[in-house]
């Protein structure tokens, strides 16, 4: 019997034709990728004689659901007339073809689960729905894809934008910054949407519907496949470049790049030089979390005479693995904090107010980490550490105005902040605070300093009443009829001036 197959779409033949040694496919729901790993992994069984190859999913219903039973059937395992392509052997949970090739199903839900890996050897391992995976447990199924045939080792993941994978994905394969020993061309994206999946849109001509109906962050996610955008994300109004959509709500059409050069509707903007012109008399203040074995944070703010806040510099204990801290003792912390502060032109010489989590004025065992900074000349005041009202206070400073300018900017050179922000969630249990578990540290610092500088909520603008008048339009009754959006004045005095330009 032969294999049958329907043709694939044009995104799944680009999957199918990969040959980079780590192969990302995904972007949103429905775009056909489960089907792309059951009939590549089949391909390349037939190809290739005797090769090794893992399907991982996070637990077996799904497993079981998704590839064991649709494979059984394509392949028409356990057929009586001779039929069969291939055999399905329940107890082991693989599929083993006449040329010796062989199809592992495994399920990891846990690290117990990934333990249970130690000793396998494959060739090729597809994850699929990967960002429901850590990273650490990643790295720990990806040491299965080893051996010592002729056979190029690949690994395939799909993925969804969301999950507790999210942030290894958009590292390695959307923003592709690589750490030491990754090598950038061996990673390559196939971005996959539902309206790739022909197939689908004609058995369910309604799902794409669906996904329309969606709330705002699960359809960009899931319909538009928004990797900056995800359900549950904490600080949702982030935006590390200008968000033309909401500039064009606005009635704004100019373009990214005017809108970063005015800083609108974005967050990070190309670093200031505050040692010149106005900036120069900007107020300057610092903020800390401390940490050993997870990250420090300590940070640097420029406040200019509108009262808006510049994060300028950082400096963040963390190794090349997120969350892990370098373990430098306190006295190298302030020494170095120390010393930044001495020679940096940006802080040479200024009187610099800081503000730290209450916690290192403990000295229940001895000195504490605030009299250990105090010798070094870095001196904090005990930050509010009222979290709910502190979280309030920085949505308040990300929020945007009517014409796009936000009360806290970031400097592009303030890496950990562009990084970890953007993927806090909720906690699951408190509503309203963070999941403490994550990545927190530069969000906490910066609570601090935002709780130190409170600000109050941007009023919402009241439209007036349409009827007063039956003879002038909407826009003539709120003033608008001729008048371009009014922008925030720069530190040059210039109408159309960067808010901090020079």
């Amino acid at each position: 019997m032969k294999l049958l197959l329907p043709a694939p779409s044009p995104t799944q033949r680009r999957f199918f034709a990969a040959k980079h040694k780590y192969v990302a496919f995904g972007g949103a729901r429905g775009g056909g990728k489960s089907w792309a790993v059951r009939v590549k992994a089949v391909l390349l069984c037939e190809k290739y004689p005797g090769i090794k190859v893992m399907i991982v999913r996070r637990t077996y219903p799904e497993l079981r659901a998704n590839h064991i039973v649709p494979l059984c059937a394509l392949l028409h395992c356990g057929a009586e007339d001779g039929g069969a392509l291939a055999s399905y052997h329940d107890a082991r949970k693989e599929i083993s073809f006449p040329n010796g090739s062989v199809i592992l199903f495994r399920y990891c839900a846990t690290d117990r689960d990934a333990d249970r890996f130690q000793g396998t050897e494959v060739d090729v391992l597809f994850v699929d729905e990967a960002t429901q995976q850590p990273e650490e447990r990643m790295d720990r199924l990806k040491a299965c894809v080893r051996g010592v045939n002729a056979f190029p080792k690949r690994i395939y993941y799909t993925c969804n934008p969301g999950g507790v994978g999210h942030a290894w994905v958009k590292r390695l394969f959307l923003d592709r910054r690589f750490r030491e020993g990754e090598r950038g061309e061996d990673y390559t994206f196939i971005r996959s949407l539902v309206t790739d999946n022909a197939a689908l849109l004609r058995s369910d001509p309604d799902y794409v519907r669906r996904l329309e109906a969606l709330p705002d962050k699960l359809r960009e996610a899931w319909l538009h496949g928004n990797w900056d955008i995800f359900e549950g994300q904490f600080f949702e109004e982030f935006r590390s470049s200008p968000d033309l959509a909401a500039a064009r709500a606005a009635g704004c059409e100019l373009g990214e790049e005017a809108l970063r050069r005015q800083g609108r509707w974005t967050h990070v903007i190309e670093p200031i030089d505050l040692a010149k012109g106005a900036a120069a008399g900007w107020k300057i203040c610092r903020s800390y979390d401390f940490g050993y074995g997870k990250p420090f944070s300590c940070a640097w703010w420029a406040v200019d005479y509108d009262g808006v806040v510049y994060r300028v510099l950082e400096l963040y204990g963390c190794t090349k693995t997120p969350n892990e801290g370098v373990k430098w003792p306190p006295e190298r912390q302030f020494a170095e904090i120390a010393r930044i502060e001495r020679e940096h032109p940006w802080l040479a010489g200024k009187t610099i107010t800081g503000v730290a989590d209450p916690a290192i004025w403990d000295a229940s065992r001895g000195e504490s980490i605030a009299e250990t900074a105090a010798r070094y000349g870095v001196v904090f005041s005990p930050g509010d550490n009222n979290r709910i009202a502190g979280w309030m206070q920085v949505h308040y400073r990300l929020a945007f105005d009517e014409n796009g300018y936000p009360r806290l900017y970031v400097f592009s050179n303030c890496r950990a902040f562009i990084r970890t922000i953007p993927l806090l969630c909720y906690d699951a249990h408190a509503a309203e605070d963070l999941d403490t578990a994550m990545e927190d540290h530069v969000a906490d610092e910066t609570r601090y300093f935002c709780m130190s500088r409170p600000v109050r909520a941007l009023r919402a603008k009241v439209e007036p009443p349409f009827a007063l008048d039956p003879l002038k339009t909407k826009e003539e009754l709120n003033g608008r009829e001729h008048k371009p959006a009014p922008r925030r004045q720069g530190a040059s005095g210039g109408a159309d001036a960067h808010p901090a330009a020079l």
